[in-house]
């Protein structure tokens, strides 16, 4: 650089740097003003130690309450877990410590805020997370609508881990019941994960409700046989069978008049669960079946009567003259011979 233009980079250099540094020590941020140099760089963290110094007071009173409430919110949720455990919920218990130990930490949080930065009001804090709030539940419109059904399905306790149900074609035994999904081990040995949502709003069947359940079994006689020969006997192969509760006590009734027997409906009571019901149903039909084998009763096969035209009659086709199958010239029995003749067919398949 010649000697005639020394002077003005020297003082260009010196104004440059004056306007980097403001008379009170700040930076200037201003393109025209920006110059890197070892004192602003210096400045400037040594103004935000100094803030931090300033704010280390808050920092700690809000690291304090932050602790202090995580740890309120830890026992809050111990003491509902053995609340919920002396009561037999344990799964109401999960949710609803979880819940609240949630909440006091969100908490902890905002009040942490507010102490460390005393500007930040919580009616601020409040419309941000109303706002925020809207977004989430659209975000999270099922999780949320599934956690909400689980919730009052465990406070209303319809059923418990350990009920057998029937929801939505799924039957089983209820394992465990989750904040999302009610859990159900299925009679094959499979495992089903329903959503809380559809739990709630569909019907479900309590199997193990109440402490006795009501099987049947329809038994078909002859129209030969007695009907008070075979209600006794039912009845005794039942009441002899174990499993069959006492009270309420088995009953047979007479449900149909079919066309080759007569129907008789044997009810009886068990224990609800599904393999009591199963297995004492397979011993009462085989108790049903050996007791009428004993008694002589007869336990008919379906016997169908087949009528076939005569086709070689001049008024065949005509339903108003032709007959169903009988020779020509002879006259149609009349109702009571065809009763006969049903009665005699069924006689002879029973034999």
């Amino acid at each position: 650089m010649s000697a005639y233009l020394m002077p003005f980079a020297q003082s260009g250099a010196k104004t440059a740097e004056d306007a980097a540094i403001a008379s009170d020590g700040e930076v200037a941020v201003t393109p025209e003003q920006i110059d890197v140099s070892p004192r602003g760089l210096y400045e400037k963290l040594d103004g935000w130690i100094d803030g931090f110094v300033t704010l280390l007071p808050n920092i700690m009173v809000a690291t304090v309450v932050f602790v202090l409430l995580w740890l309120i919110g830890i026992g809050a949720k111990r003491s509902l877990l053995l609340w919920a455990r002396r009561n037999d919920r344990a799964n109401l218990g999960e949710v609803l410590g979880g819940f609240v130990k949630a909440a006091l930490i969100v908490l902890g949080g905002l009040l942490a805020m507010t102490i460390i930065l005393p500007t930040l009001k919580p009616a601020d804090l409040v419309a941000g997370l109303g706002i925020g709030s809207v977004a989430i539940g659209f975000a999270f419109k099922d999780i949320l609508q599934n956690w909400l059904a689980g919730l009052l399905i465990l406070i209303r306790q319809s059923f418990r881990p350990g009920d057998q149900i029937v929801i939505d074609g799924y039957e089983g035994t209820v394992d465990h019941i989750e904040t999302r999904v009610t859990a159900i081990r299925t009679y094959d040995g499979r495992l089903a994960l329903i959503p809380n949502a559809d739990v709630y709003t569909n019907a479900v069947i309590v199997n193990t409700a109440f402490e006795s359940r009501r099987s049947e079994y329809d038994v078909g006689i002859g129209y030969g046989d007695e009907i008070a020969q075979a209600k006794p006997t039912i009845l005794k192969a039942m009441e002899g069978t174990n499993g069959v509760l006492g009270d309420p006590a088995p009953d047979v009734l007479v449900v149909d008049l079919a066309a080759s027997w007569v129907t008789l409906r044997a009810r009886w009571w068990t224990d609800p669960r599904r393999a009591d019901v199963l297995e004492v149903k397979s011993n009462v039909i085989e108790a049903i079946k050996n007791g009428l084998d004993e008694a002589g009763i007869d336990l008919p096969y379906e016997t169908v009567v087949s009528l076939f035209h005569d086709q070689t009659e001049d008024v065949d086709g005509d339903r108003t003259s032709q007959r169903e199958g009988w020779p020509a010239g002879d006259k149609p029995p009349n109702p009571a011979r065809i009763a006969t003749a049903r009665s005699s067919a069924s006689e002879t398949a029973g034999q």
